[in-house]
């Protein structure tokens, strides 16, 4: 880290208020798929603090949530400090999110970098991911940039997002040799067809909605962009600390429109910078995601609890509490709960988001 970085104190914000709906039936409102051991021992929100301890103190780390998991957080977390659990009173996307966590920073903090995690992400190389968060947030200090971390693509994934990168010489950007380039767009999820096209050019990468800034950047980037949003960010910047906070906090969201970091603030910023990571990143975004990275069996099953499969190959199977036993089936994922079971064929599990939209459509909210 440079001499600049060091004189500048670090803060991460770990964003932990998505419900996970593609995860149901294990994941619901209260106990959503952050709060759970998803890949792995220990669950995602643990496993990303702990990740990021050796860079961070945790006293300088603050969890943004929503008023439904707040209880479920401080039980998982017991020691973390409750002052730093920052609760938004509803969902309005990641720039709100992001907004709110730099404005309690800056409060703290005038000359303050923060990078910015979610909370449900796979690492499976943490020196590396260590030593790429280090060199970002190195970047977003001398550069007053915004950064971002890309992934090196592994296959042509039609489920994430993708940035493009400037093939810049060494004297326009003297980081180049380190893996970091300027930005020359974001690209939406493609399709297939485009998803390979994009694996074959060589100069995209997964974008991992991983970011590292000077707090005051990010918050003048929202001025320029998203002033309504920044005009409410300055009114419950004011509150904190008074009776009033929540009250402000609670009226300014429902002034506020629901827009990504990346729609609202990133494609249009003009200091953009993406650092390259290669440290077995996954988003773990559905169930299939859990398929591909789970230990197989000699047919091709990955199982979980109490499961019994005869005759049956390529199976995802998580059984939960109950014993599950299955016969002459394949390519199926399976998920048991107490009270919920999911069926699926491998291949289709993004539209479990859209049997729990049923779910609250129908006010089955118990099954929420």
């Amino acid at each position: 880290m440079s001499s600049q970085q060091s004189s500048s104190r670090t803060y991460a914000v770990i964003m932990a208020g998505g419900v996970g709906s593609r995860f149901w039936p294990r994941s619901r409102e209260h106990s959503p798929k952050q709060v759970l051991e998803i890949i792995g021992s220990g669950s995602m929100l643990h496993n990303t603090l702990a990740r990021i301890e050796p860079l961070v103190e945790q006293k300088n780390t603050f969890i943004v949530t929503n008023k439904h998991q707040h209880d479920a957080i401080l039980k998982l977390l017991p020691s973390f400090p409750k002052e730093n659990i920052i609760v938004e009173p509803f969902g309005r996307n990641t720039a709100a999110c992001i907004g709110l966590a730099a404005s309690w920073i800056q409060r703290i903090d005038r000359d303050a970098v923060m990078a910015v995690l979610p909370a449900d992400h796979l690492v499976q190389n943490q020196d590396e991911f260590l030593k790429i968060l280090s060199l970002a947030l190195s970047v977003a200090t001398e550069r007053d940039a915004l950064v971002t971390i890309g992934i090196k693509p592994t296959h042509p994934e039609t489920g994430y997002g993708y940035i493009q990168v400037e093939e810049e010489d060494h004297d326009r950007n003297p980081y180049r040799a380190k893996g970091v380039y300027q930005v020359k767009t974001f690209a939406e999820k493609p399709n297939l067809e485009t998803a390979e096209r994009f694996l074959t050019s060589g100069d995209f990468l997964w974008n991992s909605g991983m970011f590292a800034w000077r707090v005051n950047s990010i918050l003048k980037e929202i001025e320029v962009h998203l002033p309504d949003l920044h005009d409410q960010l300055t009114t419950v910047q004011a509150s904190i600390g008074t009776p009033d906070y929540k009250h402000t906090v609670e009226h300014a969201y429902g002034l506020t429109r629901s827009i990504s970091i990346d729609y609202g603030v990133m494609e249009k910023a003009g200091n953009v910078f993406v650092v390259k990571g290669d440290f077995g990143w996954s988003d773990v975004g559905s169930w299939d995601e859990v398929v591909r990275l789970m230990p197989k069996d000699n047919d091709g099953n990955a199982t979980r609890g109490k499961v019994i499969a005869r005759d049956s190959a390529n199976n995802f199977i998580d059984a939960g509490n109950k014993i599950v036993a299955t016969i002459g089936v394949s390519d199926l994922i399976i998920v048991s709960t107490d009270d919920a079971i999911l069926i699926c064929k491998k291949g289709e599990s993004q539209d479990v988001k859209e049997i729990v939209d049923f779910i609250r459509r129908k006010q089955m909210n118990e099954y929420l």
